[in-house]
């Protein structure tokens, strides 16, 4: 099994959710994130005075699949999250020993 974990730009969550949706992803959690990358954030002018926008605003996506679907699950969120411009994001993919669904004690496959 594997966890995968996508940043990506807030206005593409959609675009991400309905095609890992059409592949049958049948769960996700999304949490906002804050950070920064190469970008290293922006400068803004608001009511004259020039600041520094450090840590831009993200999603983070976590998604936990069997081993086989992970290749096709990042395929679908590159080509959702993809803009060619800098701070579209990463995905970072990492093995999962085991998982229990609290309200049935399924482990495995069978508790994704």
């Amino acid at each position: 099994m594997k966890r995968i974990e996508a940043i990506i730009k807030p206005f593409k969550l959609s675009d991400v959710k309905e095609k890992l949706i059409g592949i049958g992803i049948q769960g996700m959690t999304v949490t906002e994130v804050k950070g920064f990358g190469r970008q290293k954030g922006h400068t803004e002018v608001y009511r004259g005075a020039e600041y520094t926008i450090d840590f831009l605003p993200k999603l983070k996506i976590e998604i936990v699949v069997a081993e086989e679907l992970a290749e096709k699950v990042i395929e679908c969120i590159i080509s959702a999250a993809h803009t060619g411009q800098i701070g579209d994001g990463k995905i970072f993919v990492s093995g999962l020993d085991d998982i229990i669904r609290i309200r049935t004690k399924e482990r495995g496959k069978e508790a994704i």
